[in-house]
């Protein structure tokens, strides 16, 4: 099957796995990434980041947002990264953050389902996307949210996925994890305190074997999930993560990341593990809550498996 399509999965399994698109990781050689629109972006009191912003006082300022998403925009593409976009609507300004309305697979894209009533119209913008560049839908979540922020790739075969209830709800992680296991995949769900927002708050992966993880915000059990998986933990402080989303990162690969400006914990900690460490200023954007990880949907990555 080849093009755009609104269901790719194949309800036993087996479903086959695209060749210009999808991923099977997170630290693949990333070839091709989503944003999403700068322009209607402001500051929503929706999360806990951006009540602290509001409730500090912080200027908000739109023309800081169309500078840093233009030099983040600019970083991909000198990695060599093909920078893909999304259309823009006035009344969406969370689209900014186009990690939540979709996630990649190596069959196709999962639609998701927004659990906040501002950001429910980004389906179909997403939808039109994927529809405009011919990449098969893999299947479109039904059975509660589901924000892709929550959702980790960890390595061929194996997905981590977050959920609080509040962005993702457990029934839909029911509904998504049915379908990599009948992919023969394992699913891991883990579930965390709403005030993280989303799992990438927390944790990323940063290379093969590696991931940047705040472990005083999580179980004992994640920790020890991850390490039977074979994954060497960088600790980030709370405050770190908090305040300079000090987790939220993208892997380019090759052992390449982008990180935030300010994680300076992080990019400390990434160098000394042998990493070539890419830094941009996205402080304005992501005091609305978001950073680099919420800012791209990664749509192709060199396979591993």
């Amino acid at each position: 099957m080849t093009g755009f399509t609104l269901r790719a999965r194949q309800s036993k399994g087996g479903s086959k796995t695209l060749n210009n698109w999808g991923m099977d990781s997170e630290y693949g050689v990333l070839k091709d990434v989503l944003l999403g629109p700068p322009q209607y972006y402001k500051w929503l009191p929706s999360n806990s980041t951006a009540q602290r912003s509001l409730r500090m006082g912080y200027e908000f300022n739109q023309q800081f947002v169309f500078e840093q998403h233009a030099n983040m925009a600019a970083a991909y593409e000198a990695a060599g990264v093909q920078v893909h976009r999304l259309d823009g609507e006035a009344h969406l300004p969370y689209q900014i953050y186009a990690r939540d309305s979709s996630v990649m697979t190596p069959w196709g894209a999962i639609v998701s389902q927004m659990s906040n009533h501002w950001r429910r119209g980004e389906f179909a913008e997403i939808i039109r996307f994927y529809e405009r560049q011919q990449i098969p839908i893999y299947d479109m979540v039904t059975a509660g949210s589901f924000e892709g922020g929550d959702f980790h790739i960890i390595k061929p075969g194996v997905v981590l996925c977050g959920y609080s209830g509040d962005r993702t709800s457990r029934p839909a992680i029911d509904q998504v994890s049915s379908w990599f296991e009948t992919e023969g995949w394992e699913f891991f769900a883990y579930e965390f305190d709403p005030f993280y927002l989303h799992a990438d708050v927390f944790f990323s992966m940063l290379a093969e074997g590696l991931a940047a993880v705040c472990v005083d915000a999580v179980e004992d059990t994640f920790i020890s999930w991850l390490t039977a998986h074979g994954i060497e933990i960088v600790n980030i402080p709370f405050k770190d993560a908090m305040n300079n989303m000090g987790c939220n990162v993208v892997s380019l690969g090759k052992e390449r990341v982008l990180l935030p400006e300010s994680a300076t914990v992080l990019q400390e900690r990434c160098r000394s593990h042998g990493l070539e460490v890419i830094t941009v200023d996205i402080s304005m954007i992501a005091r609305g809550g978001g950073s680099l990880h919420c800012m791209c949907q990664s749509l192709h990555r060199e396979p591993l498996s």
